[in-house]
């Protein structure tokens, strides 16, 4: 049975009132998924419905009286508005009434819609962007808001989206966290009120609250059951999501950037275009949301998403600060041997005044440390591409320390307030990037990198700190701007860097997970998930972003942080992205193999695991395991990872169904990443059975063990 869910789209409720006749509807569809507008006899957008796409159209639905596509304050609306605004006179009021629409199908996959709404008494507009993904049944909103008044108008409230459902109940899941404990996910149900979910941190925007959240309508979503609408906000900076539940048990969900300490002062002939919110919905469950997600992310939502992704040692775990041209030349061949593609120097290769042994000096001098690399970086380069690995180096360009040359030379180029004390985090302040010089401060730091060693194959760009006693010398009496202007100076940056650099692969890394969204996305190949790389936390840690982001975003690490089993921590990381921070020189012989064939077993399923369809078997949230597969989109391959938790004596656990596979194929199933000598004790290992058995059926992987794993290679014959 079809579940109609009403969910409005930049909507807001106010009270029912009458019913007008229409003068105007339109649709924007997907190939699963149909958003119905309808103009009321007032000039008013009214949302008509949002849910499965309807076999006739949806010609005959009423729409739910006064569901307005994006509600200002100051005239008839009681709840939270999507933009508030002061005009130039004073006017805090502001109607919007129905003006024109266009559609451009951009191509075979992809439709804009662009509604134009304009104030009957203002020269005041707001255009609503509506971009539909047809296949993979993923909007994409956001709005433009410009005036031609005499003077400036004060936006207090600027949404990109509302959504509104109507249902008996709502269970939101949202992620949450700190440093090293990223992705917490929490599920409550939604009561009258409203719940805020925002950041507040500027830089590093999402060390407390992600931004992305779950709603399930009537019911708590599993993998496979219930309604559920998935969003997030394509913003690297301060987000604000508003859930409120009204007197009709109503819910209204406002999306956008956080406008605390933000009333942005608009000048006439001025743009203000908000971040993209993206969404989809699913009446399947969660797992569909998910792989619509990744579908949409890969093509749409990161850099290269069609390219394989490297396999790096990274120097960090080996060495931290102490190192030379000798250890870091014998570790290229450590790369090598592994497997590995690429050999990435962490932090501490920089300074010479204001050397960086430490975290407390040297940022913001990115110049060689001659006491380290008395040959420079381009020896290492060369030396690396010799021991046929690629190369690759941390940068904070973000960031200072007060014991630098750069803090000394330019204090005016640094966030901070006026006559308070200095605040520190990690040692260091944050660069004033809306500073135009400061901006070409940063982009010259990479460039004159690349320029002078274009062999550097890789850039990992961290960013260890929030924004506090937050001041730019450079807006003056501006300071309301500060928070938005930073973000988009940084994309700024970021713009004009894979204008020249395309095809660089950068990570996006904020002290972990502390950035992690589609705004910064677009510029970056992955994301470091968490500086917590104990295997245990990682599989939570890793289960949370499966639900929004593409495994092979997910920079996932082998380290010596965890006791467990290089072959659990193997496993695990082999989830996603697979890299190595680990000191090999103290691998035994069997683990040199072992390792060695699993790098070897990555690269050739990687494409199953990078664009294979994921499906979320066993929550480690409901059992003491995790079990996950990826199926490739023909059906004939996929790869199953087991992880057995803090198992108690005894526990029973039953088969595990799988899916995503033909039921009228036979697979052969094999358990792989087996330890040097070891045999399988899997029952269905090297046998073969339909797909029909093995999604009813299912099969015995999980064991006894505690902190153990398996993985096993699915292919049809």
């Amino acid at each position: 049975m079809i579940k109609q869910v009403t969910i409005a789209f930049f909507i807001f409720c106010c009270l029912p009132g009458t019913r007008l006749l229409a003068q105007e509807r339109f649709t924007v569809s997907t190939d699963h998924l149909q958003l119905e507008f309808e103009v009321d006899g007032k000039g008013h957008l009214l949302q008509k419905y949002f849910g499965p796409r309807l076999a006739d159209g949806g010609e005959q639905l009423r729409p739910v009286e006064r569901w307005e596509a994006y509600t200002p304050a100051g005239t008839n609306n009681l709840f939270e508005p999507a933009i508030q605004v002061t005009h130039s006179d004073g006017n805090p009021s502001l109607e919007l009434l129905y003006n024109t629409r266009s559609t451009v199908k951009t191509d075979d996959n992809v439709t804009a819609t662009t509604i134009t709404l304009r104030d009957p008494k203002y020269p005041f507009t707001v255009l609503l962007h509506v971009n539909t993904y047809t296949k993979e049944d993923v909007f994409k909103v956001w709005t433009e808001i410009s005036h031609k008044e005499k003077g400036a108008v004060v936006l207090a409230n600027f949404a990109s989206s509302i959504l509104h459902f109507n249902a008996h109940k709502y269970y939101l899941t949202n992620f949450h966290g700190d440093w090293a404990e990223e992705m917490k996910m929490d599920e409550n149900e939604l009561t009258s009120g409203i719940k805020i979910l925002d950041s507040k941190l500027g830089t590093r925007a999402d060390m407390y609250q992600m931004p992305f959240y779950m709603v399930s309508l009537d019911e708590p979503s599993t993998e496979t059951h219930g309604a559920v609408m998935a969003g997030t906000l394509a913003w690297t900076g301060n987000f604000r999501f508003a859930f409120e539940v009204d007197e009709l048990n109503m819910l209204r969900v406002i999306s956008g950037m956080n406008t605390y300490a933000s009333q942005y002062k608009l000048q006439p002939d001025q743009n203000f275009e908000t971040p993209a919110f993206i969404f989809s919905y699913s009446d399947n469950g969660r797992g569909t949301i998910s792989r619509n997600f990744h579908r949409w992310g890969a093509k749409y939502g990161v850099i290269d998403g069609d390219q394989p992704r490297t396999v790096l040692l990274n120097n960090w775990e080996a060495t931290g600060f102490d190192f030379n041209e000798e250890k870091l030349t014998a570790l290229f061949d450590d790369a090598h041997k592994l497997g590995a593609d690429l050999f990435l120097l962490d932090d501490g290769w920089f300074g010479n005044k204001y050397p960086r042994n430490a975290d407390n000096a040297g940022l913001g001098d990115w110049q060689e440390m001659t006491a380290k690399l008395p040959h420079g970086l381009g020896y290492l380069v060369k030396t690396a591409e010799e021991k046929k690995v690629k190369f690759g180096i941390w940068l904070e360009p973000e960031m200072v320390n007060p014991a630098s040359d750069l803090y000394h030379q330019h204090p005016d180029w640094i966030l901070k307030l006026p006559n308070r004390s200095e605040d520190y985090f990690r040692n260091q302040l944050v660069l004033d990037l809306i500073n135009p010089k400061v901006q070409d401060f940063v982009y010259n730091i990479v460039d004159h990198m690349m320029t002078t060693n274009p062999g550097i194959a890789y850039i990992k760009w961290d960013c260890n700190r929030m924004i506090t006693n937050a001041y730019s010398p450079y807006l003056k009496d501006n300071q309301s701007a500060l928070y938005i202007e930073y973000t988009r100076s940084l994309y700024q940056v970021l713009k004009r860097i894979r204008s020249k650099y395309p095809h660089l692969a950068i990570m996006l890394c904020s002290g972990g997970g502390g950035r992690v969204d589609y705004g910064g996305l677009q510029y970056f190949t992955e994301f470091w998930a968490s500086d917590n790389t104990d295997p245990f936390e990682r599989v939570f840690i890793q289960w949370g972003y499966s639900y929004f982001f593409p495994s092979f975003t997910v920079a996932d690490h082998v380290t010596s942080w965890g006791k467990q089993s290089l072959k659990f921590r193997t496993d695990v990381a082999m989830m996603g992205r697979l890299g190595y921070d680990i000191n090999l020189d103290k691998f035994t012989p069997d683990e040199w193999t072992f390792s060695q064939q699993a790098v070897a077993n990555y690269k050739r399923l990687q494409p199953v695991l990078a664009h294979g369809d994921l499906y979320r078997l066993i929550s480690p949230y409901q059992e003491n395991r995790a079990v996950l597969m990826y199926v490739d989109p023909a059906k004939s391959k996929s790869v199953l990872f087991a992880y057995n938790l803090h198992t108690r004596f005894g526990e029973n656990f039953t088969p595990v169904k799988l899916q995503g596979l033909d039921p009228q194929r036979q697979y052969r199933v094999t358990e792989i990443n087996l330890k040097p000598g070891e045999e399988s004790h899997l029952y269905e290992h090297n046998k073969i059975f339909s797909g029909d058995y093995l999604m009813k059926a299912g099969i015995n992987v999980s064991g006894h063990e505690p902190l153990s794993s398996k993985v096993l290679e699915i292919v049809a014959e």
